[in-house]
Protein backbone atom coordinates (compact mmCIF):
# COMPACT_ATOMS: atom_id res chain seq x y z
CA UNK A 1 0.00 0.00 0.00
CA UNK A 2 1.16 3.52 -0.50
CA UNK A 3 -0.31 6.01 2.11
CA UNK A 4 -0.37 9.56 3.06
CA UNK A 5 -0.91 9.98 6.67
CA UNK A 6 -2.72 13.25 7.50
CA UNK A 7 -3.11 14.64 11.14
CA UNK A 8 -2.55 16.97 13.79
CA UNK A 9 0.33 16.20 16.50
CA UNK A 10 -0.67 13.72 18.76
CA UNK A 11 -3.71 12.45 16.48
CA UNK A 12 -1.89 8.69 16.63
CA UNK A 13 -0.21 8.77 13.29
CA UNK A 14 2.78 7.14 14.54
CA UNK A 15 0.58 4.26 15.93
CA UNK A 16 -1.19 3.48 12.98
CA UNK A 17 1.71 3.52 10.80
CA UNK A 18 3.26 1.15 12.73
CA UNK A 19 0.07 -1.29 12.90
CA UNK A 20 -0.19 -1.09 8.76
CA UNK A 21 3.85 -1.61 8.35
CA UNK A 22 2.87 -5.29 10.69
CA UNK A 23 -0.03 -5.64 8.32
CA UNK A 24 1.71 -5.73 5.05
CA UNK A 25 5.70 -4.88 5.07
CA UNK A 26 5.24 -1.52 3.68
CA UNK A 27 7.60 1.12 5.22
CA UNK A 28 6.72 4.21 7.57
CA UNK A 29 8.45 7.05 6.33
CA UNK A 30 8.40 10.74 8.32
CA UNK A 31 10.79 13.83 6.95
CA UNK A 32 12.21 13.95 9.72
CA UNK A 33 13.25 10.94 9.78
CA UNK A 34 15.00 10.81 6.84
CA UNK A 35 16.57 13.77 7.69
CA UNK A 36 18.18 12.78 10.59
CA UNK A 37 19.08 9.05 8.60
CA UNK A 38 20.73 11.28 6.08
CA UNK A 39 22.73 13.66 8.67
CA UNK A 40 23.92 10.50 10.22
CA UNK A 41 24.67 8.72 7.24
CA UNK A 42 26.81 11.87 6.38
CA UNK A 43 25.62 11.72 2.67
CA UNK A 44 25.85 14.57 0.30
CA UNK A 45 22.12 15.73 0.31
CA UNK A 46 22.20 15.35 4.19
CA UNK A 47 25.23 17.48 5.00
CA UNK A 48 23.32 19.84 3.05
CA UNK A 49 20.49 19.87 5.06
CA UNK A 50 22.72 19.58 8.45
CA UNK A 51 23.87 22.85 7.33
CA UNK A 52 20.35 24.30 7.29
CA UNK A 53 19.36 22.67 11.15
CA UNK A 54 22.39 24.07 12.46
CA UNK A 55 21.99 27.53 11.57
CA UNK A 56 18.54 27.21 12.77
CA UNK A 57 16.72 27.13 9.27
CA UNK A 58 13.79 25.55 7.96
CA UNK A 59 15.07 22.75 5.22
CA UNK A 60 14.36 23.80 1.64
CA UNK A 61 11.48 22.19 0.06
CA UNK A 62 13.88 21.03 -3.15
CA UNK A 63 16.01 20.04 -0.39
CA UNK A 64 13.46 17.81 1.01
CA UNK A 65 12.02 16.55 -1.93
CA UNK A 66 15.35 15.19 -3.26
CA UNK A 67 16.10 13.58 -0.11
CA UNK A 68 12.40 12.13 0.01
CA UNK A 69 13.23 10.65 -3.72
CA UNK A 70 16.32 9.00 -2.30
CA UNK A 71 14.59 7.49 0.27
CA UNK A 72 11.76 6.41 -2.37
CA UNK A 73 14.11 4.68 -5.16
CA UNK A 74 15.75 2.69 -1.55
CA UNK A 75 14.81 -1.21 -2.15
CA UNK A 76 12.62 -1.50 0.85
CA UNK A 77 9.68 1.09 -0.47
CA UNK A 78 9.30 -1.81 -2.96
CA UNK A 79 6.43 -2.97 -0.76
CA UNK A 80 4.81 -0.21 -0.30
CA UNK A 81 5.18 2.77 2.06
CA UNK A 82 3.29 5.42 4.50
CA UNK A 83 4.53 9.07 4.26
CA UNK A 84 3.75 10.10 8.38
CA UNK A 85 2.87 13.51 8.62
CA UNK A 86 4.20 14.51 4.52
CA UNK A 87 3.38 16.61 3.14
CA UNK A 88 2.58 19.77 5.78
CA UNK A 89 1.77 22.31 2.75
CA UNK A 90 0.59 22.58 -0.64
CA UNK A 91 3.93 22.98 -2.30
CA UNK A 92 5.21 19.94 -1.07
CA UNK A 93 1.80 18.10 -2.12
CA UNK A 94 2.19 19.34 -5.16
CA UNK A 95 6.03 18.37 -5.61
CA UNK A 96 5.03 15.39 -4.33
CA UNK A 97 2.94 14.55 -7.28
CA UNK A 98 5.45 15.38 -9.76
CA UNK A 99 8.01 13.03 -7.66
CA UNK A 100 5.64 9.84 -7.54
CA UNK A 101 4.75 10.59 -11.37
CA UNK A 102 8.10 10.51 -12.06
CA UNK A 103 8.46 7.30 -9.97
CA UNK A 104 5.98 6.30 -12.15
CA UNK A 105 4.20 5.61 -8.48
CA UNK A 106 0.79 6.93 -7.49
CA UNK A 107 -0.51 7.30 -3.80
CA UNK A 108 -3.84 4.66 -2.80
CA UNK A 109 -5.47 6.94 -0.48
CA UNK A 110 -4.70 9.92 2.06
CA UNK A 111 -5.96 9.19 5.37
CA UNK A 112 -6.93 12.02 7.38
CA UNK A 113 -7.11 11.48 11.11
CA UNK A 114 -9.73 13.67 12.25
CA UNK A 115 -9.17 13.93 16.37
CA UNK A 116 -10.81 15.99 18.77
CA UNK A 117 -8.65 18.92 20.13
CA UNK A 118 -9.43 17.85 23.92
CA UNK A 119 -8.05 14.20 22.88
CA UNK A 120 -4.76 15.93 21.85
CA UNK A 121 -4.66 18.16 24.65
CA UNK A 122 -5.04 14.77 26.63
CA UNK A 123 -2.45 12.75 25.05
CA UNK A 124 -0.08 15.07 24.68
CA UNK A 125 0.37 16.43 28.03
CA UNK A 126 0.51 12.90 29.44
CA UNK A 127 3.01 12.10 27.35
CA UNK A 128 6.77 11.70 28.34
CA UNK A 129 9.79 10.65 26.82
CA UNK A 130 12.90 9.42 27.65
CA UNK A 131 15.74 11.89 28.10
CA UNK A 132 18.29 9.30 26.46
CA UNK A 133 18.72 10.14 22.65
CA UNK A 134 19.77 6.66 21.85
CA UNK A 135 16.77 5.70 23.44
CA UNK A 136 13.59 7.77 23.12
CA UNK A 137 10.90 5.37 24.35
CA UNK A 138 7.34 7.55 24.68
CA UNK A 139 5.12 6.81 27.18
CA UNK A 140 2.07 8.20 29.02
CA UNK A 141 1.55 8.68 32.79
CA UNK A 142 -2.14 7.25 32.45
CA UNK A 143 -1.97 4.43 29.63
CA UNK A 144 1.52 3.35 29.54
CA UNK A 145 3.58 4.97 32.52
CA UNK A 146 7.34 4.87 33.10
CA UNK A 147 8.74 3.20 36.35
CA UNK A 148 7.39 4.68 39.76
CA UNK A 149 10.14 7.23 40.17
CA UNK A 150 9.83 8.51 36.55
CA UNK A 151 12.58 6.40 34.68
CA UNK A 152 12.65 5.07 31.59
CA UNK A 153 11.65 1.69 31.88
CA UNK A 154 14.23 0.29 28.82
CA UNK A 155 17.30 2.53 29.64
CA UNK A 156 16.63 3.80 33.38
CA UNK A 157 17.02 7.04 32.04
CA UNK A 158 14.18 9.96 32.97
CA UNK A 159 11.19 10.09 31.41
CA UNK A 160 10.78 13.74 30.70
CA UNK A 161 7.97 16.08 29.55
CA UNK A 162 8.96 18.13 26.24
CA UNK A 163 8.98 21.60 26.48
CA UNK A 164 6.60 21.71 23.18
CA UNK A 165 3.73 18.91 25.20
CA UNK A 166 3.03 21.92 27.67
CA UNK A 167 -0.88 22.79 27.22
CA UNK A 168 0.13 26.40 25.62
CA UNK A 169 3.10 24.72 23.33
CA UNK A 170 0.44 22.70 22.30
CA UNK A 171 -2.31 25.06 21.52
CA UNK A 172 -0.10 26.81 19.68
CA UNK A 173 1.30 23.73 17.30
CA UNK A 174 -2.70 23.41 16.81
CA UNK A 175 -3.15 26.43 15.57
CA UNK A 176 -0.13 26.27 13.10
CA UNK A 177 -1.09 22.63 12.00
CA UNK A 178 -4.99 23.42 10.95
CA UNK A 179 -3.80 26.72 9.31
CA UNK A 180 -1.54 25.04 7.35
CA UNK A 181 -3.18 21.84 6.58
CA UNK A 182 -6.86 22.83 6.19
CA UNK A 183 -5.70 23.92 2.57
CA UNK A 184 -4.34 20.36 1.92
CA UNK A 185 -7.22 18.35 3.23
CA UNK A 186 -9.44 20.32 0.46
CA UNK A 187 -5.81 19.57 -2.18
CA UNK A 188 -6.53 16.10 -1.51
CA UNK A 189 -10.35 15.66 -1.50
CA UNK A 190 -9.91 17.47 -5.13
CA UNK A 191 -7.95 14.47 -6.63
CA UNK A 192 -10.41 11.88 -5.30
CA UNK A 193 -7.97 10.62 -2.51
CA UNK A 194 -9.18 11.71 0.74
CA UNK A 195 -10.19 9.55 3.48
CA UNK A 196 -11.53 11.27 6.70
CA UNK A 197 -11.38 8.79 9.63
CA UNK A 198 -12.42 10.30 12.99
CA UNK A 199 -12.75 7.12 15.07
CA UNK A 200 -9.96 7.22 18.28
CA UNK A 201 -9.40 3.25 17.93
CA UNK A 202 -6.08 2.65 16.34
CA UNK A 203 -7.46 -1.06 14.96
CA UNK A 204 -10.63 0.73 13.63
CA UNK A 205 -8.75 3.24 11.92
CA UNK A 206 -6.40 0.92 10.23
CA UNK A 207 -9.87 -1.63 9.04
CA UNK A 208 -11.03 1.28 7.42
CA UNK A 209 -7.98 1.88 5.63
CA UNK A 210 -7.61 -1.80 4.30
CA UNK A 211 -11.26 -0.89 3.32
CA UNK A 212 -10.88 1.73 1.40
CA UNK A 213 -7.60 0.99 -0.63
CA UNK A 214 -9.45 -2.54 -1.94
Amino acid sequence: MRIVLLGAPGAGKGTVAKLLTDYDGSVQISTGDILRNAVKAKTKLGLEAQGYMERGELVPDKLIMDIMEARLREPDCGEGFILDGFPRTIPQAEALRELLKKLSLKVDVVVNLDVPKEVILDRLTTRRTCSNPDCQEIYNIKSKPPTPDGKCIKCGSPAVQRADETVEAITKRLETYNEKTTPLIDFYRKEGLLKSISSLSSEEIVSQIKVAIK
